[in-house]
């Protein structure tokens, strides 16, 4: 018998018994780690070129064409989980899969096609930032050369866990566009009759309006963003199932603020007769005398918050895209040093488009068409080589596309091509 037993004492305690954690608030934790390319690049979609579209959607159809936005809603939905897949499952982005899969000249068109196409709507984005500035007494002088500033010392100073914490807090200004909806005060009823209830009349206008709306909800830099998105954030199979919580989160919310956008467009410029809008910064302008003051800022505020976050986020998609094209990817926890290919890819993105906001006469309509073509001509190969991904067992394996999801993909395929060839049809025409 010990001496310890001898004398009927006990061991002291060797640590302290810590409360238990509840499976709710560990999931809770899981999900918050994980979170981030869904929301961040769905949000993200909802940029100043997009909350155009959807006003000049609002005043010159009404709620009519509310399905539309509907569809590209859940196209954007798939797509995104699609690619978000893709990234954790293959640990590569998008444009270093198509070099790999489809070869050399695939890659570089793809990758051309997507840095032009970025140009042009890094500028949109610019230009929202100086149209909502000056809507606030700020010259374009001033408010360009401050938003290239923030957002390059942002990324290139700021860990991957800063950078994502700024962008969820630029996210959320966009809950100014719910507000203004509710200030506007909309036919319900209507609303969801034009979201459940298709109808289009088949003319120019009304065509290119709708094949707007899909190509700046389902955008490509978008799709590129958060596959390589999902890398960096070193994600992996394990987390597909929040990630997947994640991806319908940020596209669901797209699809909400664009839903409160046309709303209120409709129910206040579409009402009063207004039924041209140029930008995003006209429709907040003609909505102060309709719907207050209060509903004007709220529009501008969410337009220069939706301008700022998608500034960031454009660059880096082609950043992803150039250094994965050359195979050289980076990350934003690497430093210059390690990766001066990617942040001089996203230092130059920046302050070309920039300097073209500055440029006086700069031909900016011009640019805008072009960029809206180039994102069409880009959508299709891109979601044709993302789904001949999703089918190869050797890249994808277990996580390969079921038959049910192959036959989604392709009628969303088929959908953006019919919107596409109409739209050039009546080009032509």
């Amino acid at each position: 018998m010990t001496e310890e037993k001898k004398s009927g004492s006990k061991a002291p305690a060797t640590g302290v018994k810590l409360p238990a954690i509840s499976p709710k608030k560990i999931r809770i934790a899981a999900l918050l780690a994980v979170m981030g390319p869904g929301v961040i690049a769905g949000l993200s979609d909802d940029d100043p070129a997009g909350i155009a579209t959807y006003s000049q959607m609002g005043a010159k159809y009404g709620y009519r064409l509310l399905w539309v936005l509907v569809l590209s809603t859940l196209a954007l939905i798939l797509f995104q989980d699609l690619g978000s897949r893709i990234g954790v499952v293959t640990r590569q982005g998008l444009i270093g899969l198509v070099r790999q899969k489809y070869g050399a000249r695939s890659g570089v068109f793809s990758a051309s096609s997507l840095i032009l196409a970025n140009i042009g709507t890094m500028t949109a984005e610019f230009a929202g930032i100086a149209a909502a500035g000056q809507l606030f007494g700020l010259t374009k002088y001033i408010s360009v050369p401050l938003a290239a500033i923030l957002v390059t010392f942002l990324v290139l100073r700021g860990s991957f866990g800063r950078v994502e914490k700024v962008f969820f807090l630029l996210s959320a200004v966009f809950i100014s566009y719910i507000l203004a909806g509710f200030l506007s005060h909309p036919d319900w009823g209507q609303a969801l009759h034009g979201m459940f209830v298709p109808s289009i009349p088949f003319t120019r206008d009304a065509i290119f309006i709708a094949t707007a709306t899909l190509g700046t909800t389902l955008a490509p830099w978008g799709l590129v963003f958060i596959q390589s998105y999902a890398v960096d954030k070193r994600l992996t199979r394990d987390d597909l199932k929040l990630l997947r919580v994640d991806v319908w989160t940020g596209s669901l919310l797209t699809g909400i603020i664009g839903f409160f956008v046309i709303v209120t467009c409709a129910a206040t410029l579409n009402r009063q007769g207004i039924f041209e809008i140029t930008d995003a910064a006209q429709a907040a302008e003609a909505l102060k005398p309709l719907a207050g003051t209060l509903a004007k800022d709220l529009f501008a505020v969410g337009l220069i918050g939706a301008a700022l976050l998608a500034a960031s986020i454009l660059p880096l998609s082609t950043a992803y895209s150039v250094s994965d094209l050359t195979g050289r990817p980076a990350a934003l926890d690497d430093g210059y040093a390690e990766a001066p290919l990617f942040y001089g890819t996203f230092g130059a993105i920046t302050l070309i488009s920039a300097g073209l906001i500055l440029l006086p006469g700069a031909p900016l309509v011009t640019i805008l068409i072009w960029t809206q073509v180039l994102n069409a001509v880009l959508l299709l190969p891109l979601l044709c080589y993302m789904f001949g991904i999703s089918r190869d067992k050797r890249l994808m394996g277990e996580f390969r596309a079921s038959t049910r999801m192959q036959a989604i993909y392709l009628a969303i395929i088929s959908m953006v091509a019919f919107c596409v060839l109409c739209m050039l049809w009546f080009t032509v025409k």
